[in-house]
């Protein structure tokens, strides 16, 4: 049986070690790759023709537990263990390793031999690559950059000992030619980053070249896992986020604010999300946030407005919102002033007769010359609620909640009173009723 091939060889299993070590070449943990495999469509590994490809081999490990559903999926066609091997190995499963070393693991972990021409192979190949390849690629460089991936020369451009850090998949006009031939599934975890010779640290984003070729190839599925800062655009990923967010094709998207449960150890700012893509079927996108390990999931397209909104529960609340807004006909962004509400700076001198006038907290309440304040909105002469513009100072734990307002920062400013552009009017009301229920909506804890 398939389970009892696997059994012997993967036990401890020394993929879920690698899978902690943290670096932009993360490498993918079994629990992880067998998520993405679960929301491919089961028939794909009882089938004699699919063709898979793994774009970004580090361990092997998706090829591996794909192997594992094909030996079961495919029994029935082929009853002998050893011509399923065969078969599998031989004519499903293919690999593009990152580097000479991911190429020996990969094949370690995939054929049992590093050397898949040697007689330790499950499976006995021609040559010493079998379907893992790896290709020691150039740069090309132009301006002291890549001209495909936008590496560093005076980084990369180095001795011939050491690896290139140029991906095959990324560094060609026509990844078609790689293999010559189409591939139903396409899946992988590419490399996040690479230093592009920008001031300190600076690095360029570049798995999303590896997503943007993997589509060229026109496979009937793609399923990669990467960094989910591209929600947010930047740093050349711009183009890339309106792309992915205007793609009806992308049917699962699955997202961890925390890179930890997904990376033990790895702290990626922003997260992780592997997506799943089907060239066959457009549709809503399944969205799954997972926070603090637990899951939420909604249907629903990714361009529903021009901020991604990321977590499902906030997507809730806002079709609410904009329900309701559908009744009254406002949002509560009208209500809020501008800044400088009565045209006062910040830095505006108290006068010692005038208009009340709410200052800085350490100031308090004093008085402004009335030739100096504007009322184009007619606030003054009602009940007011005053809020600081930016958060408590000091505030530097922001995995709590940010506690923007708050008693000890807020104002109830009366009739007949003004304030300085240390405040914003968060509300005018008639009465001190109203204000007071305005106000009295709870904060988090």
């Amino acid at each position: 049986m398939a389970n009892d091939f696997y059994s012997g060889l993967y036990n401890p299993d020394v993929l879920s070690c690698l899978a902690n070590l943290s670096n932009d070449e993360v490498f993918t943990p079994p629990g992880i790759a067998n998520q993405m495999l679960d929301r491919l469509p089961p028939e794909l590994f009882q089938s004699l023709d699919t063709k898979f490809l793994d774009p970004a081999c580090k361990s092997g490990i998706f090829l591996r537990e794909i192997a594992k559903r094909l030996l079961k999926g495919l029994e029935p066609q082929i009853p002998d263990l050893q011509q399923r091997i065969d078969h599998i190995f031989q004519h499903q499963l293919y690999g593009i390793a990152i580097t000479e070393l991911t190429s020996l693991l990969s094949r370690r972990g995939v054929y049992c031999s590093k050397y898949p021409n040697s007689i330790y192979s499950v499976t006995r190949f021609d040559d010493a690559q079998g379907n893992i390849r790896f290709k020691r690629i150039p740069h090309q460089w132009k301006n002291g950059n890549c001209v495909f991936c936008g590496a560093s020369q005076s980084q990369y451009d180095r001795d011939v000992a050491l690896e290139t850090h140029a991906y095959e998949l990324i560094h060609t006009t026509r990844p078609e030619e790689i293999f010559k031939m189409k591939f139903d599934v396409i899946i992988g975890n590419p490399p996040y980053q690479l230093s592009d010779s920008g001031h300190g640290m600076s690095a360029k984003p570049i798995y999303q070249l590896f997503v943007e070729q993997a589509k060229k190839l026109k496979p009937r599925y793609l399923t990669m896992i990467i960094p989910a800062r591209w929600y947010a655009g930047g740093k050349g990923l711009d183009e890339f986020r309106n792309n992915m967010l205007n793609d009806n094709h992308i049917r699962k998207l699955v997202d961890y604010e925390n890179s930890d449960e997904v990376f033990n150890g790895v702290d990626i700012a922003g997260g992780i999300c592997y997506f799943l893509w089907d060239k066959e079927n457009a549709g809503l996108c399944e969205v799954t946030n997972y926070y603090d390990g637990k899951p939420v999931t909604g249907n629903r397209v990714l361009n529903e407005y021009d901020t991604f909104i990321r977590h499902e529960k906030a997507i809730n609340i806002i079709h609410k919102v904009m329900q309701a807004n559908k009744t009254n006909g406002h949002y509560l962004e009208t209500r809020i002033s501008s800044r400088k509400p009565f045209a006062l700076p910040t830095n505006y001198q108290p006068t010692e007769t005038g208009i009340p006038c709410w200052y800085i907290q350490r100031i308090g309440l004093k008085y402004a010359d009335p030739k100096d304040v504007l009322d184009n909105n007619s606030y003054i002469y009602k009940w007011k609620l005053l809020v600081p513009p930016a958060p408590i100072a000091g505030q530097t734990d922001f995995s709590k909640p940010v506690r923007f307002y708050y008693d000890g920062n807020t104002r109830i400013s009366k009739p007949g009173e003004c304030c300085t552009e240390s405040w914003l009017v968060a509300g005018a009301f008639d009465t001190q009723e109203e204000t007071i229920s305005y106000k009295s909506i709870p904060s988090p804890k």
